[in-house]
């Protein structure tokens, strides 16, 4: 007849059981990066905020143009070259960029469509 130990140390236990735990995978902390900031007057305390997801064909030319609303835009994928105020910028997927409501142009560029989130502050209606 074998003999085996009747008690497992509790801290032996711990250390067996403790990194394969469900819980402790779960507490994993969110990472954070600041994309972009811009300070911006708001001409009102009402502000009407719209999201929306563009998609631009490829070889695609906007003429001058304004946006009712200012804000951020945020390159999903494909590459946009954006004219406002006589300044020629060019941006890809994972970029943002700010428009200010200025008459403005833009294009895709690489021979592909570009996705676009066009964050706009609106007047409220």
């Amino acid at each position: 007849m074998r003999c085996f130990p009747t008690a497992i140390p509790i801290s032996l236990l711990a250390l067996v059981v403790w990194p394969w735990s469900p819980a402790a995978a779960q507490q994993a902390k969110p990472s954070e990066k600041v994309l972009f900031e811009q300070v911006v007057e708001l001409p009102s305390d009402k502000i009407n905020a719209k999201v929306r997801r563009v998609t631009l064909p490829a070889d695609f030319k906007t003429p001058e143009h304004t946006h009712a609303g200012p804000g951020p835009r945020y390159v999903l994928r494909g590459t946009v070259e954006i004219v406002e105020r006589g300044e020629t910028n060019t941006y890809g997927p994972g970029e943002v960029f700010w428009e200010s409501g200025s008459p403005m142009r833009a294009e895709t560029l690489g021979g592909e469509e570009a996705e676009v989130v066009i964050f706009e502050l609106l007047p409220p209606q």
